[in-house]
């Protein structure tokens, strides 16, 4: 086998159509594109959501809900993740550095400890937020919980 002999799949190319070129072609005249209209004229583009005059589906369907501006999204923390962390590398105080040390977070994320799973050890735990029943389970385990 050398290079001179390679050649493509069977069935995986296909000649071009070749348009414009005489009426004996089958695809003189018009070139394939019928008579009149934007779709035969150079240079048309039709609109992505253009359904030909047709009421768009986009213009179809009825708007609804709104996005709240001031929305405040928080990234949840549970208490399971953080016994987890405790766990693999024995830290007493967990800020938002330390998540963001092991990949929990990302940089400007805020942090919202909620209360799935339980805690065992004693944890200094510093976030921007904390459901009532993670910071109750938090100083029953004998930690702190500090709105930072």
């Amino acid at each position: 086998m050398n290079l001179s002999s390679l050649k493509p799949a069977v069935g995986s190319t296909k000649v071009r159509k070749r348009v414009g070129r005489g009426a004996g072609s089958g695809l003189g005249g018009t070139s394939a594109r019928g008579h009149k209209g934007a779709q035969s004229r150079s240079g048309y583009s039709r609109k992505s959501g253009f359904e030909g005059g047709q009421m768009p589906l986009q213009r179809r369907i009825p708007k609804f809900g709104f996005k709240n501006i001031n929305r405040v999204e928080y990234k949840a923390i549970n208490l399971d993740t953080i016994q987890a962390l405790i766990d693999t590398t024995g830290v007493t105080v967990i800020t938002h550095d330390v998540l963001y040390q092991n990949g929990l977070v990302s940089k400007n994320d805020l942090v919202k400890i909620l209360s799935r799973g339980e805690i065992k050890s004693a944890v200094e735990v510093q976030v921007k937020g904390f459901s009532a029943s993670a910071k109750a389970a938090i100083e029953a385990a004998g930690g702190k919980a500090v709105v930072a």
